[in-house]
């Protein structure tokens, strides 16, 4: 569906090519979240549920001034791909199928499974690249076997390929949401396209499965985001074919639970100038991302995406007299009865006016998949956008969708933006400025000419 906006100004927005036909939605790790993802797209397409916590099928975005009262949904004010265009595929360790895996995760009720079980028992794992050296805590069968991780990448593209032409999707767009592998650095292998196929051909052990995956999205020019903490993308040779080929590309790690939170405080207390002396954050979970994280090297990959929150939002180099030197600690424990409730626990002590000390403390009951499942879709439908917008797609990082990411990846040299409502300014004027409308800045004085 082409869309058309109606700015005041008569600006130009940029060219948008129309999102006909299907779009193909390809998810390594057809666990929890996936299929929590996908049995919400077709509960929605069905009318038995609605997408609550997806901006891109409930939001608005406001255009011009507040007295104009222009506030389209944002899927009416940029073309994208509607839910009923949606087809998928995954790959998992674990032959079970969508159903199956749901059931498993135990995350939705199974009457409403079992309202749209002939769907989910069509979407079945195709064999996945995997190797233990990377999430020691899992193990499966259903796996490729090749000569070495360059033969296993064209395997992976030829799934692709495969996929495409009996789906009969006109688009692809594949999303990371499988486990958090050990925590890894960039190194010489990551540095270039031809450094890294060597390191294909070599079996480089800097080369992660999840790079596997990325590298072939990538060279089949499908945009991809990493919801996970992994290196992945986030390494030269990925912006590198991102550009040549021009694949969008987001990370990294789903902002969903405890971290949420944080990017949501965090900036209150800064804006009020209140002091922190320390936040202290622990976690229980009984998935199969709880498990994985009881592995030391998995947890020490989740633990840097989580403790750069609070650094990158507070400054402390430009506020040292409330902010230098906090103790911030994460924890996450696995506890199987909890299964995917998740709960945060934060205790945040703070300061105010003359130093003195005040507490705050939160216990967040959260479902941890039902919070990722909405920000998945949203990734998938903005990223397919961005591909199709001419300004975008050659870009590599789609910084403007750091709002969905505990992580967010960002142009060499350039520190991220955590704050959530920085991060939700810099998303709509993204989509303004794709439409030709005037940015919102909130200076409000034309109001008082």
């Amino acid at each position: 569906m082409a869309v058309t906006s109606s700015n005041a100004g008569g600006k130009q927005g940029s060219h948008i090519a129309p999102a006909k036909g299907k779009l193909g939605v390809m998810v390594p790790g057809m666990g929890a979240v996936a299929t929590t993802f996908m049995a919400g797209v077709e509960a929605v397409r069905k009318g038995i549920a609605e997408p609550i916590g997806s901006l891109t099928q409930m939001g608005t975005v406001r255009l011009g001034r507040r007295t104009e009262g222009r506030s389209p949904k944002i899927k009416d004010f940029v073309p994208l791909a509607g839910l009923k265009d949606l087809v998928f595929t995954g790959w998992d360790i674990f032959e079970e199928d969508a159903y199956e895996s749901a059931v498993h995760a135990g995350v939705l009720e199974k009457e409403l499974l079992g309202k749209i079980k002939p769907f989910l028992k069509s979407v079945k794992p195709r064999t996945a690249v995997f190797d233990r050296e990377y999430v020691k805590k899992l193990d499966g069968k259903h796996v490729k076997k090749g000569r070495n991780k360059m033969d296993l990448a064209e395997q992976l593209r030829a799934d692709i390929r495969d996929f495409k032409k009996k789906s009969g999707a006109d688009r692809l767009v594949m999303i990371w949401c499988g486990s958090t592998e050990v925590f890894l650095t960039q190194s010489e292998v990551h540095s270039s396209v031809a450094a890294f196929e060597r390191g294909l051909h070599k079996n480089h052990s800097e080369i992660s499965p999840s790079m596997i995956y990325a590298y072939a999205a990538l060279m089949e020019g499908v945009p991809f985001a990493n919801g996970a903490p992994n290196l992945t993308v986030d390494i030269p040779v990925m912006l590198e074919l991102s550009r040549r080929n021009r694949a969008p590309i987001a990370g990294k790690d789903f902002k969903t639970g405890q971290t949420l939170l944080k990017t949501i405080l965090a900036p209150g207390f800064k804006a009020r100038m209140l002091g922190l002396s320390g936040w202290f954050s622990t976690n229980i979970l009984g998935n199969r991302d709880g498990e994985v994280l009881e592995d030391p090297g998995s947890f020490k990959t989740k633990e840097e995406s989580k403790l750069s929150v609070l650094e990158q939002i507070l400054q402390p180099e430009l506020y040292p007299q409330l902010y230098k030197d906090f103790y911030h600690k994460v924890r996450i424990n696995y506890y199987p009865p909890r299964g995917d409730n998740k709960e945060g626990w934060d205790n945040i002590d703070i300061f105010g006016w003359l130093g003195y000390p005040m507490q705050i403390k939160v216990d967040f009951l959260c479902r941890d998949s039902i919070l990722a499942a909405p920000i998945v879709l949203d990734l998938v439908l903005f990223l397919d956008l961005a591909q199709r917008s001419e300004e975008l797609c050659g870009l590599g990082i789609q910084e403007w969708l750091s709002f969905y990411l505990k992580s967010p990846m960002t142009a060499p040299g350039l520190y991220p933006e955590h704050d959530l409502f920085i991060q939700s300014m810099k998303l709509k004027n993204t989509l303004r400025h794709l439409r030709g409308e005037e940015m919102i800045t909130h200076l409000g004085l034309e109001y008082y000419d």
